[in-house]
C-alpha cells in the first residue's frame, strides 16, 4: 500500500502549476547529448533504480499486478497497438473490467493524453492531483531520508520515470481492473518493466531506433525489447526480420515463455479499421491476440481462448473495438475547405515508409466502393480527445482517363525531425513517394520548420522540450540541412524553411486556391490542397495544437 500520500489540491496547485513542476524533471540537452556520445546505451541500473523509487512512494512491483497489466514493447505501432487493445477491452466492460487504463508516450498535445482511463486522457483536475500526490511523497521520503533539501528537483526521478510512477499510482487510486502499458525505450531497462506479473506481453514490429541507447543492429534492439517477457507469461509478437526473430525466441526461452507470431485476421478485409491503413492491420493482428489471452486470462467471457481467433470470424466486441480505435496523429485525416491534412509520425527509415505509402494510397484514384462512400469526415474544429479519426474517401480524387495517375495538383510535405539523422528520412520518403506517384516531383511544396508550436509565444506548457540544441534550433540548422537535401532530390519544387509550426500550416493554407483562382468555392477535388505532415511525433503534436488553437480563435 502506497504511504506518503495526502491530496495535491493545495492552494495555487492547478494544472499548470503541475506541468511547469513536471517540465523541470526533463533531461537537458547537454546531460542527453553526453550519453549519446559516451556510448553507454541504457541505463542497467534503471531497474533497481526504477523499484527504490516505487519503495519510496510506498509501492512494491506486486502491488502492480492489482491493475493486472498488458505490457507492450516495439519499435513501430506500439502506441496504436496498444489502443486497440484498451478499444476491443472497452467492449467487455459491463463484465469484470469496470475501468480500463492505457499508459503511452509520448503525448501529442497535451501531457495527461499518456494517462487515460477508459479511453479518455486524465481530466486536468484528476492530473494535478495524482501529480501532487507522487510529488509530495517523493519530497516526504526524501525528508525522512535526512535529504537536506527535500525540495531540489534531485528527490525525483527524471520526467518518464516520474510520470510512470504517477500513472501507476493513479490506476491504483481509480481502482482500474485493467491498465494497458507502453513501454518508453527498449524494455529490459525501461521504467515500466517493474511490472513483475503482467498478464500477456507482446512486441511490434521491430526496427533501427534510439541507437545510442539500444545498439544499431536489430539484434542488438531486440535483446532490449525482448527484456519484457516474464516467465509463465503468454507472449505474442509480429513477423520480424529472421536475425531479430532469432533473439526474440531465445529471449522467451531464457525466460520460460513461448513466443507466438501473429498476422492479421482474414475478417480485416471485411471493415475498415479506426486506424485505416494496411500496415495498421499487422497491429491490428497483434492486438487481437494480446486482447483474446487477456480476457481469457480473467475469464472474460469464459467462452473466448486465442484459438478461437483462427476459427472463423472475429468476434463483434473485437470487430466494433478495432472499428472504434482512435489514436489522434497516427493515419489521421482532417479536412478543412479545399485542403486536406494527411497526419502520421514516421521517425524512422520504417516507419516514414509506411507512412509514404499510406499517403500515397489515399491520394491515388481508387474505385469507389460501398465502404468509401460510407466513410466520414472530421472537421478540425473539433476538440483532440472526442473527435473520431476520420478517413478521406476513395472519391476525393477523380478516377484518371489516361495511363498516368490524375494526382492532386498542388501536393505539398511539412518536416521535421529534429533529434534524429533526418536527410536519410527525406531521401527515403522521395523515392518512395516518387515511385508510388510515378511523378520526379511527389510535393510540389515543401515546408521544413522546428518542433516550435507558434511563432509569438514558442511552445505550448505541454509542449516543452529542453532535451533538444537550442542553438541548432535557433539557427534552423537541421531545417537548412534538409532544404537543400531535398533541393538536391527536386529542383523544381519550392521549398521554404521557417521557425515554427504555426508559420508551416500559414505556408500550407496560403496555397489554397493561389493556383486554380483566388477565393474559389468548392474547387474541383484535383484543385484541392493536400498536406502531408510527417517525422517527428512532437510535430504532429503540435500542427493538431495549431490546427486546433487556430480553430477555438476563430469561434
Amino acid at each position: 500500500m502506497s504511504r506518503h500520500l495526502h491530496s495535491g489540491t493545495k492552494l495555487g496547485r492547478d494544472y499548470g502549476a503541475a506541468v511547469a513542476a513536471l517540465n523541470t524533471l526533463q533531461s537537458n540537452f547537454q546531460v542527453v547529448d553526453a550519453i549519446r556520445r559516451s556510448g553507454r546505451g541504457m541505463n542497467k541500473y534503471a531497474i533497481p533504480e526504477m523499484l527504490d523509487w516505487c519503495r519510496k512512494l510506498g509501492y512494491e512491483p506486486k502491488d502492480f499486478d492489482a491493475f493486472r497489466p498488458i505490457h507492450i514493447a516495439g519499435t513501430k505501432g506500439k502506441g496504436s497497438t496498444s489502443a486497440m487493445v484498451s478499444s476491443i477491452l472497452s467492449q467487455y466492460k459491463s463484465g469484470s473490467m469496470k475501468k480500463i487504463g492505457l499508459y503511452t508516450s509520448p503525448h501529442l498535445r497535451f501531457v495527461r493524453e499518456r494517462i487515460q482511463i477508459d479511453n479518455q486522457p486524465l481530466s486536468e483536475e484528476k492530473f494535478t492531483r495524482y501529480f501532487f500526490e507522487t510529488w509530495d511523497a517523493l519530497e516526504a521520503a526524501a525528508e525522512e531520508a535526512g535529504h537536506p533539501n527535500p525540495q531540489d528537483p534531485s528527490t525525483k526521478p527524471v520526467y518518464f520515470r516520474f510520470l510512470t510512477l504517477m500513472a501507476f499510482h493513479a490506476f491504483l487510486k481509480e481502482q482500474v481492473h485493467t491498465a494497458v502499458i507502453e513501454c518508453g525505450i527498449g524494455g529490459e531497462y525501461d521504467s515500466t518493466n517493474v511490472l513483475a506479473n503482467p498478464s500477456v506481453t507482446g512486441i511490434t514490429s521491430l526496427g533501427i531506433d534510439h541507437t545510442a541507447m539500444l545498439g544499431d543492429a536489430i539484434e542488438e534492439i531486440a535483446w532490449h525489447k525482448g527484456g519484457i517477457l516474464k516467465p509463465d507469461v503468454p507472449a505474442y509478437t509480429v513477423q520480424q526480420a529472421d536475425s531479430a526473430l532469432e533473439i526474440l525466441e531465445q529471449r522467451a526461452k531464457e525466460r520460460n515463455t513461448k513466443l507466438h507470431i501473429t498476422k492479421p485476421h482474414i475478417d480485416f478485409d471485411n471493415f475498415r479499421l479506426g486506424l485505416d491503413a494496411d500496415f495498421q492491420k499487422i497491429n491490428a493482428g497483434l492486438a487481437i491476440h494480446i486482447a483474446a489471452t487477456h480476457l481469457n486470462n480473467i475469464k472474460e467471457p469464459p467462452s473466448l481462448h486465442p484459438s478461437m481467433l483462427h476459427q472463423g470470424s472475429l468476434p463483434p466486441e473485437f470487430i466494433s473495438g478495432l472499428q472504434q480505435v482512435r489514436w489522434p496523429g497516427r493515419c489521421e485525416i482532417r479536412h478543412e475547405q479545399n485542403l486536406t491534412w494527411y497526419i502520421d509520425g514516421g521517425h524512422t527509415l520504417e516507419s516514414i515508409a509506411l507512412t509514404g505509402s499510406w499517403f500515397a494510397s489515399r491520394i491515388l484514384p481508387q474505385p469507389a466502393t460501398k465502404e468509401s462512400r460510407i466513410a466520414t469526415e472530421k472537421p478540425t474544429s473539433q476538440p483532440i480527445e472526442a473527435n473520431p479519426t476520420s478517413t478521406m474517401t476513395n472519391s476525393d480524387v477523380q478516377p484518371a482517363r489516361s495511363s498516368e495517375p490524375l494526382l492532386p495538383k498542388t501536393r505539398v510535405l511539412i518536416f521535421n525531425q529534429q533529434v534524429r539523422s533526418a536527410p536519410p528520412l527525406a531521401r527515403s520518403l522521395h523515392a518512395l513517394l516518387s515511385s508510388a506517384l510515378s511523378t520526379p516531383q511527389p510535393f510540389t511544396h515543401v515546408v521544413f520548420c522546428t518542433n516550435t508550436t507558434f511563432r509569438e509565444q514558442g511552445f505550448s506548457p505541454d509542449l516543452v522540450s529542453v532535451n533538444v540544441d537550442a542553438e541548432e534550433v535557433g539557427k534552423l540548422s537541421v531545417q537548412k540541412e534538409l532544404a537543400e537535401v531535398w533541393q538536391g532530390l527536386d529542383s523544381q519544387a519550392e521549398v521554404r524553411v521557417v521557425r515554427t509550426i504555426e508559420e508551416a500550416v500559414g505556408v500550407a493554407r496560403g496555397l489554397v486556391g493561389r493556383e486554380a483562382g483566388e477565393g474559389m468555392e468548392g474547387q474541383g477535388e484535383q484543385e484541392k490542397v493536400r498536406v502531408l505532415v510527417t517525422g517527428s511525433l512532437h510535430l504532429v503534436g503540435g500542427l493538431i495544437d495549431v490546427l486546433e488553437s487556430v480553430m477555438v480563435k476563430e469561434k
